[in-house]
């Protein structure tokens, strides 16, 4: 029968027939290669069938043989290329990811990507010290390429993709004796200005990085973050006073006519600093520390300070208050003070009752 479709043999391997939608049109003849074996070929004819049913009970597209063609680096393009349409800034960072699917995933087959084989990759960047949350960006990454496939119809359905544990919420943070301390290793006061601003704003970095004088409204002395610049595609103002007014006046002093930012080195947008901060670091005695560490001293000082926290977070891009919590604000020198609080309170309490009870009589007394 036409619809039940049929195997025939083919020099020594065996094919099969059976008609399916392709190109638009409801019911075309395919043929292919199904093994060189009858068993084999029965095997791969009863899976069109079925993909065929589910297609026409409008539950998944039919693919038929060509999603077994496509490969992995194949969906991995067709990612960086939404990223690219859709303008995402996080675009270099997914690269930086999918370099390593590249190269233990490659030109395998997309429906060999198993759960278990996704488990072994898992494994084989532990194996080289890769962070748990690092290779669950990067098995995010993959994951969202076979989405978009799924989506597109050249897939008919995605693996299951575990993941791993994190334990990585932010814990470290800056007393202004130490920053001041960093700063004066740096000998570089250009760097200097944007690591200020960085301290009392806790803007992310690159927010900071793409801030430019056309952003600067000099008459009411507000900076504004476009919602391009911005990674959460939400911008929002800043009222420059204070110490932020002392750092822009400094940078007024420094701007250049052949560049736009605002914090920049030598008149090019200010780039990666690494060694400069540890040889800072390691001069001031300040060890493991790093420049994002001063986006959480920022919200913690303004959060000591009596700032509402929604005022916080519109001051540091935060959107929720669960990422302020993630952030770890509350550290180890404000635990050790409310213990010395309520040690202190405790003490000043009654050690002695002042209401004696009424001794019971013992049987037989009168």
């Amino acid at each position: 029968m036409r619809g039940n479709g049929r195997t025939f043999k083919r020099g020594n391997r065996w094919w099969i027939s059976y008609y399916a939608p392709k190109d638009g049109r409801s019911s075309v003849e395919h043929r292919e290669s199904a093994g060189k074996t009858e068993k084999e070929a029965r095997a791969l004819l009863r899976q069109r069938l079925q993909e065929i049913s589910v297609h026409r009970a409008g539950l998944r597209q039919f693919q038929g043989p060509r999603q077994e063609r496509i490969v992995v680096d194949e969906l991995l393009q067709t990612l960086e290329r939404d990223y690219e349409v859709q303008g995402r800034k996080s675009l270099p960072q997914m690269r930086s990811h999918l370099r390593h699917v590249r190269a233990f995933f490659g030109m395998d087959r997309a429906l060999t990507v198993t759960t278990d084989r996704v488990r072994d990759y898992m494994a084989h960047r532990q194996s080289e010290k890769a962070a748990a949350a690092t290779i669950n960006r990067e098995i995010g990454g993959l994951q969202r390429a076979f989405a978009l496939a799924v989506e597109s119809g050249t897939l008919t359905l995605p693996p299951k993709f575990p993941s791993l544990p994190e334990n990585n919420a932010r814990q470290g943070f800056f007393e202004r004796a130490d920053f001041m301390a960093v700063l004066s290793g740096l000998n570089d006061p250009q760097l200097v200005d944007y690591l200020e601003f960085f301290f009392w704003t806790g803007m992310r970095p690159n927010e900071i990085k793409s801030l430019t004088w056309a952003d600067f409204d000099r008459e009411t002395w507000t900076l504004r973050l476009h919602a391009k610049d911005a990674k959460t595609s939400h911008g929002r103002a800043l009222a420059i006073e204070g110490p932020l007014r002392d750092v822009i006046e400094k940078r007024l002093s420094a701007r250049r006519l052949d560049c736009p930012f605002i914090f920049h080195r030598n008149g090019k947008r200010v780039g990666e600093f690494r060694k400069r901060w540890k040889r800072a670091c390691q001069e001031a005695g300040v060890h493991g520390r790093i420049p994002y560490d001063l986006r959480r001293t920022s919200v913690r000082n303004m959060i000591r300070a009596g700032v509402d926290p929604a005022v916080a977070k519109k001051i540091s891009g935060h959107r929720t208050d669960s990422m302020l919590q993630r952030y770890n604000i509350i550290c180890e020198d404000d635990l050790r003070e409310a213990v010395a609080k309520t040690t202190k309170y405790v003490s000043g309490l009654p050690t002695s009752r002042t209401v004696v009870p009424i001794q019971k009589k013992a049987a037989g007394d009168e």
